[in-house]
This record gives C-alpha cells, structure tokens and sequence, in this order.
C-alpha cells in the first residue's frame, strides 16, 4: 500500500500553483483582530464561533471564521499567534505552499466534520476551536526539527521535541480523562498529522530518522548563508542547477529526506535521488 503522502505530493508536483502562499500572515492577521474584537465587545464574538446548528441554518461565515479563534484571549494570544505564525511559515518553506494548505485545511475539515457529525447524531453543539489544528502544527514542526531551541516563557532555551512530548502527554490525557464521544475529538483533528508524518515517525520508532538533517539544521543554514553571500542567488536546485535568479517564477523547497541541506525546484522536489551522505 503507497504512503498517502504519495499522492499528495504528487498532485502538488503536478499543480505547482495549488495552494495559498504565506497562508499563515492571513490567519494571524484575522486571529488578532479577532482578539482585538474581543477586547472591545465580548458579545460579537459569539457570532464568529463554530456552531453545527447555526451553520445548518445558514450561517456558512463560521465555517471560515473559526479559523481565527486564539487560544487564549488575554494578553499570552499574542505570545500563541506569533508563535503559530512562525512554526506555519517554516512548514511552508519545508513543505511548499500546496502541501501546507492542504495539512491545515485538512485538519480544519476533519475538526469540523465532527462537530457538524455530533450535532446530527447526539444533538449536540460542540463549540469548536481550531486548538488541534494548530496542535497538528507543531506537531509536524516538532518532527522536521526536533532539535531547534526555542526561548519558553523567553527565558529558558528548550528543544522543540521537549515541547512536543510535554503536549503529547496532555493529548493522551485528554483522550483518555474526556468521556465518549468528545474525547474523539483531538484524535480526528489529528489525522492529518499522521498522514503527512506517519513515515517520519516510523523511522524515528526505527531508530532510522530520516530527517536527521534538522538536527544540524541551523549549523547548515549558516553554511549556505556564508556561500550564498558571495553568490546573487537565493535558491538553486541541486539536480538541473536552476537558480531563483534566472527562472524567478520556479519554486524552490528542500528536501527532508535527503542527509543534508539540498535544494530543489519544483520539477524536481519529488523527482530526484535522495543524497544519503
């Protein structure tokens, strides 16, 4: 049976167009204002919220602007919608727009088919927040670079994977603390995660980490940093040599399978030999 990320980086190969660029600007721009909202009047945010009921009748707005809900609305939502905003563009550059579009919106989706699902079968209005979403995220970022350092609380310097088991743990508990059917919930948000990075996990389990690369990740970006500045190119593809200089319309991402930092156009991001040294 073929990996389900097969397919979805073939079509993304074959509609390099596909998808919305810098996805995440547009969230963090609508999750502060509606923050911003908040502040002022508390009452109108209700009518942004993600309701089964209200959507069923008419109210198709709240099937976008869910979207925009922080996870906190006091002063740590800024913190939360900054930090989101950085784990989502970095997956953008790693990944290329189309499959990050398809990651977050699948993971809307799959969290809005259960609330409208529990509504039709147990008459219940969940209140929804794209709060797994964003969970699915930093998961994903969590396996492409498990050794990046963040600053908590900007103070202590911690590994993003330290991050990852510590919500790892709490999801686990969620599941099992929440009665059934609403402990389904964080499971079915988090599909997508395990379609786009069943594989990385795999070979973690394995002790064959296939995107060992991230470790050495910022030593690596200093590298090409240091070689690009004598270059007049950002990008160039390691299989055809095309540069972002000479064709500024292609596409350029990198490649997490291969050992290294290797950097390949859009005809040959899923069309090329793996380096393995």
């Amino acid at each position: 049976m073929k990996d389900p990320m097969t397919y979805v980086e073939r079509f993304c190969y074959k509609h390099p167009r596909f998808g919305i660029p810098n996805l995440m600007r547009y969230i963090a721009i609508g999750s502060a204002a509606y923050w911003v909202l908040g502040l002022v009047n508390p009452l109108l945010v209700s009518y942004f919220s993600f309701s089964a009921e209200r959507v069923l009748h008419g109210e198709l707005w709240r099937l976008l602007t869910f979207f925009f809900i922080p996870e906190d609305m006091g002063w740590l939502a800024l913190i939360s919608i900054y930090f989101y905003y950085w784990i989502g563009t970095t997956l953008e550059q790693h990944w290329g727009t189309g499959q990050f579009t398809i990651y977050f919106f699948s993971g809307a989706i799959l969290t809005m088919l259960y609330g409208i699902i529990m509504y039709l079968a147990l008459d219940v209005d969940v209140f929804l927040t794209p709060t797994f979403v964003y969970l699915a995220m930093f998961f994903a970022f969590a396996v492409f670079f498990p050794d990046l350092q963040v600053l908590l609380f900007f103070i202590i310097p911690i590994k993003i994977k330290y991050l990852a088991y510590f919500d790892a743990a709490l999801f686990v508990y969620g599941v099992i603390s929440n009665p059934f059917p609403y402990n389904l919930l964080p499971v079915v948000a988090t599909l997508n995660f395990l379609i786009f990075c069943g594989g990385e996990l795999w070979h973690m389990v394995r002790g064959n980490r296939v995107s060992k690369n991230a470790v050495n990740f910022r030593r690596e970006s200093r590298r090409i940093r240091q070689e690009q500045a004598h270059k007049l190119y950002n990008h160039k593809c390691a299989v055809c040599g095309r540069t972002d200089t000479d064709y500024p319309e292609l596409e350029f991402r990198y490649c997490s399978r291969c050992a290294g930092y290797h950097c390949f156009c859009q005809d040959h991001i899923n069309n090329h030999i793996h380096f393995t040294e």
